[in-house]
C-alpha cells in the first residue's frame, strides 16, 4: 500500500517502545486487508504534549498506550469507556474528529482468549494470581462482562491486592475474596476452582524455570491461562498440561487485545490468522 496524503496513522505511545511487536502485528493486518493505514512506535515521555499533537494533526486514527502511561493518559482524554474507567487504565485511544476516547482491550483480550478456548465462565470459580495492572484489567473484565460466579485474588502485594478487591466489591456484584499468595491459600483455592489465570511476570524469559504453582496443586478440571507469552509455553503451562489441565498461552491474550484495537480503529474485522502468524513466527 502506497503511503499518501490519505494514509491514516496509528501507533504505540510508551517509554521504551523499541521492543514492541505492535507495529509488526498491525502493519501486517493493514497490508493484508489493503487498508491505507500505517502503524509506528513513538517513544513518549511527555504525555500531555503528545496528546496535544495528536489532536492538532489530521490523519491520526488511534494509538496503543503502554508502560508507563496507561494510567496518566486518562486525565487527558475526552471520554473513557466504562470498563476502562473501572480498571483505572487505558491501553487504547481512538481519535474521531477532535475527540480522544480511551478503551482497555486487555480485559476483552483475556475474555476472548478464554472464549476461543471454549471456556464457559458462567458460575465458575476463577482464581487470579497477581494484583497488578493486568490482573486488575482481567478481574474487572470478568466482573463486568461475564457471569462468572466467584473470584479469588491471590497476591503478595497486600495493599495492592486489597485495593483491587475493595474496588471490585464496590463496582461489581461478583463474589470476591482476596488472600496472601502462599501454599496454604493456593492449594485450597485451586482445589475448588475451575479456572486459574496467572497475571505476574514469574516464568517470563529469561527466568523460564520459575513458577508460582507447585505441580501437585493442578487437577484435570482446572483450565490454566498464563498471560506470560515469552516463552510461549511457560513452566506453569507445561506442568499444568502434564497434570491433564486444558491450557491457554499468553500469546492468545496479547493477540486478542491487538485484534480489539485494530477493529476499534478500522471498523473492520481483523485478520486474526495473519496477526497470529506474526506473533508465532517471532517467538518460534
Amino acid at each position: 500500500m502506497e503511503i499518501n496524503t490519505d494514509t491514516q496513522l496509528c501507533g504505540v505511545l510508551g517509554h521504551p517502545v523499541k521492543h514492541s511487536l505492535s507495529p509488526a502485528i498491525h502493519n501486517a493486518a493493514f497490508q493484508h486487508l489493503g487498508l491505507n493505514y500505517v502503524y509506528l512506535a513513538f517513544p513518549v515521555e511527555d504525555v500531555p504534549h503528545a496528546l496535544d499533537g495528536i489532536r492538532a494533526l489530521g490523519n491520526l486514527r488511534g494509538f496503543s498506550v503502554t508502560i508507563p502511561h496507561k494510567v496518566s493518559v486518562m486525565t487527558h482524554l475526552d471520554t473513557i469507556e466504562p470498563t476502562a474507567r473501572h480498571i483505572g487504565a487505558v491501553n487504547t485511544i481512538v481519535k474521531s474528529d477532535n475527540t480522544l476516547s480511551g478503551y482497555n482491550t486487555d480485559a476483552s483480550g483475556a475474555l476472548l482468549a478464554l472464549q476461543h478456548a471454549g471456556v464457559d465462565l458462567a458460575g465458575k470459580h476463577v482464581v487470579i494470581i497477581g494484583s497488578g495492572g493486568a490482573a486488575r484489567a482481567i478481574a474487572f473484565g470478568l466482573a463486568l462482562e461475564t457471569p462468572a460466579g466467584r473470584l479469588t485474588i491471590l497476591g503478595i502485594e497486600e495493599e495492592e491486592r486489597q485495593t483491587l478487591a475493595r474496588n471490585l466489591r464496590e463496582g461489581t456484584t461478583l463474589a470476591i475474596e482476596d488472600r496472601m499468595l502462599d501454599a496454604d491459600t493456593l492449594e485450597p483455592a485451586l482445589d475448588q476452582a475451575q479456572v486459574l489465570i496467572h497475571c505476574t511476570p514469574v516464568g517470563m524469559d529469561p527466568h523460564i524455570d520459575q513458577t508460582c504453582v507447585p505441580q501437585q496443586f493442578f487437577h484435570p478440571d482446572l483450565t490454566v491461562m498464563d498471560i506470560v507469552y515469552n516463552p510461549l509455553d511457560t513452566r506453569l503451562l507445561k506442568e499444568a498440561q502434564n497434570a491433564g489441565c486444558p491450557t491457554i498461552r499468553g500469546l492468545e491474550m496479547f493477540l486478542h487485545q491487538a485484534v480489539a484495537q485494530f477493529e476499534l480503529w478500522t471498523g473492520q474485522p481483523a485478520p486474526v490468522p495473519v496477526m497470529r502468524q506474526v506473533l508465532e513466527s517471532h517467538f518460534s
